[in-house]
């Protein structure tokens, strides 16, 4: 080894963006030496496995250590390289006075916790100095060579040099300057890996921000006045400043998303990120990497490191829509990130914490998932501290026509158009139909209807389960929207549907149900006329 030597090294290195790449190019580069043995470099990290690490006994402080990094040199018998990384030598305390055992285990600890090298080049006569002197006798070790990784005054690491040749004074200050050098690389490479994880961060958040203004351009802001939603608007202003995971149920279409931003907005955490994961969409085998992340090369494909949705949400809310679709196999690492507040990416011993409110939503029975045994007892238990209930649309329909109303402003300003009327006939046709899409459903109907009266009059176009023929039985004197001037009153409408309903009823002979009853002429179910007869109080006397 002489100055070119580390020089050549020193420059793979010194333009590389990736801290891997940069301690593989280190220790292969010592490693081609020859005379070297082995070569490692040990990087300060936090405490991690503390439970299972041999050195527990001796070590002064838990909260960090020296992992392994980077391993390479070759074998004289077995011709097989050294680069495992994991066994007794995986991670090491550090000291920062010279242990008892400095002999043995704690010379990489003694250079890692006071920045002091060592230099021993009497292995051949004192082979115990060594942890293992079986290796260094089969290995013919002469010498042992650690400098600290120093950046900036910061001691980063350790990197280590075994020898099968003396190593005297002037490979020390040669070896110092190499480290001075790989540390700065070393420290380079993680500001450009910092700098990279933060714009892929942003990018996420960018795409979730332009998902979220699609979102509000189509569903507006949480529009109505129907008892049902007035009462989840007083839930949200309880739950939203907690900390509480709540559980939203509704049907598809019902505007859950809308809800969890309301609850994101008026909470503690505004000012952090709002994340949504759908559960829905995502490959079975994906889910542990999009909850979590990964390392680079975890799993084939892994291309690089990889920010989890709980990581990006740290600090603001996780959104998980559609939680029954979480696989049953991950849904214990959930329960625990949720309980704990802890998870490791994929590929990474490292245990990682985070502190993330979640906010769940589905379309599914859980109690009978968890009966079948396709969801878990205690995640459902977890996830439900605050259940939220999403009325659906056909049992709130005092809020379709000014949820109408909002979605035709919005459509006709998005086309360019001069807002198009909403008349009389088109609330009565709106307001008769079951709407199994709800409020996602009744936004189509009305954009599906800009488009084909092409700046004209409104067409509404629906199904056939819609009420067109209930129409003429309304009665003349009702208030209308154009005839007017003006949208109805929440009190005009309700007298709206009860005089509709008495005309049909009164059109039928009172016969509610069946083949020519009044629910067929109104396009509803017998159950739902029922119900509604009843909330208006009319029996046949009237």
């Amino acid at each position: 080894m002489n100055i070119e030597f580390f020089q050549s090294i020193a420059l793979s290195v010194a333009n590389e963006r990736s801290v891997d790449v940069v301690f593989c190019n280190i220790v292969n580069g010592l490693a081609d030496d020859p005379n070297v043995v082995l070569a490692r470099i040990w990087i300060i990290g936090p405490g991690d496995l503390c439970n299972v690490c041999p050195w527990l006994k001796n070590c002064p402080d838990q909260t960090k250590c020296l992992h392994l990094v980077a391993s390479n040199g070759l074998s004289l018998h077995s011709k097989q390289r050294y680069t495992w990384l994991k066994g007794h030598y995986k991670r090491f305390p550090l000291y920062t006075e010279e242990p008892d055992n400095i002999t043995a285990t704690g010379k990489i600890g003694y250079i890692g916790g006071t920045g002091k090298a060592i230099l021993r080049n009497d292995i051949i006569e004192n082979p115990n100095w060594l942890l293992d002197t079986e290796w260094a006798k089969r290995e013919k070790i002469a010498s042992f060579a650690g400098q600290p990784l120093v950046f900036r005054d910061e001691i980063l690491g350790v990197l280590a040099l075994f020898s099968r040749k003396v190593l005297d004074q002037s490979h020390l200050i040669m070896l110092r300057t190499f480290a001075y050098n790989a540390a700065s690389a070393i420290a380079n490479a993680r500001a450009f890996e910092e700098i990279e994880q933060l714009r892929r961060q942003l990018e996420l958040e960018n795409e979730y921000l332009r998902d979220k203004v699609r979102d509000v351009a189509t569903f507006g802001n949480i529009v109505g006045q129907s008892p049902a939603l007035q009462k989840t608007l007083q839930q949200i202003e309880l739950v939203a400043p907690t900390d509480a995971t709540v559980l939203i149920h509704g049907e598809s279409g019902t505007g859950k998303e809308l809800i969890a931003l309301a609850i994101h907005q008026r909470s503690r955490r505004k000012n952090h990120p709002l994340i949504k994961v759908n559960c829905a969409s995502i490959p079975r085998e994906l889910f542990e990497s999009e909850f979590f992340g990964h390392v680079k090369g975890a799993f084939t494909g892994a291309l690089r490191d990889r920010t989890g949705r709980f990581q990006l949400a740290d600090g603001g809310t996780l959104f998980l829509d559609e939680v029954g679709d979480i696989p049953l196999e991950l849904q214990s690492k959930l329960l625990r990130v949720l309980q704990e507040g802890e998870y490791e990416r994929i590929g990474e011993e490292r245990t990682r914490r985070v502190n993330v409110r979640v906010i769940a939503a589905t379309n599914r029975d859980l109690k009978k998932e968890m009966e079948a045994k396709r969801f878990r007892q205690d995640l459902y238990f977890r996830l439900s501290a605050f259940p939220l209930e999403i009325v659906p649309l056909r049992n709130r329909k005092e809020d379709i026509p000014l949820l109408a109303k909002e979605f035709l402003k919005q459509i006709c300003q998005s086309m360019g158009l001069k807002e198009l009327p909403l008349k009389e006939k088109h609330i009565l046709q709106l307001w008769n139909y079951d709407w199994p899409g709800n409020i996602r459903e009744l936004r189509n109907v009305i954009e599906r209807a800009v488009i084909v009266s092409k700046g004209r009059e409104l067409r509404i176009d629906l199904p056939e389960t819609s009420t067109e023929k209930a129409l003429p039985i309304v009665p003349y004197y009702v208030k209308g929207v154009e005839r007017s001037g003006e949208i109805l009153t929440y009190e005009d409408l309700k007298k709206l549907e009860k005089e509709n309903i008495l005309a049909a009823l009164h059109q039928t002979n009172w016969k509610v149900s069946g083949p020519g009853g009044a629910a067929e002429l109104l396009g509803m179910k017998p159950t739902t006329l029922a119900s509604q007869m009843k909330a208006f109080g009319i029996q046949k006397r009237s």
